[in-house]
């Protein structure tokens, strides 16, 4: 429980715009879920960190990370395979620009 109350209080501060603290809070609930063997919410919170770095223009930073939740998205079957890999190519490409 405390990985995803981290993460829901990381959203609170991305979507009110405080990316850093956002980041921050992500990387806090990464860590809880990692060491608890959350692979689920591992793969959740490696997007949402990536989305903050893409959101900060941290290209390199998010494709690193993008790629770390596809390829945790495919070891386990989420569900968000599709909508994580085409995110991680977006992010790519305003990487190349």
């Amino acid at each position: 429980g405390e990985g995803t109350t981290l993460n829901n209080i990381a959203a609170v501060y991305d979507d009110l715009g405080q990316k850093e603290e956002a980041l921050r809070r992500y990387e806090e609930a990464l860590s809880v879920r990692r060491e608890v063997g959350d692979l689920w919410g591992e793969a959740v919170t490696l997007f949402n960190i990536g989305s903050v770095l893409a959101d900060l223009s941290r290209f390199a930073g998010a494709v690193q990370v993008l790629e770390a939740c596809v390829a945790l998205d495919e070891r386990i079957g989420h569900p968000d395979l599709a909508s994580d890999r085409a995110f991680l190519e977006r992010v790519r490409t305003k990487l190349g620009s």
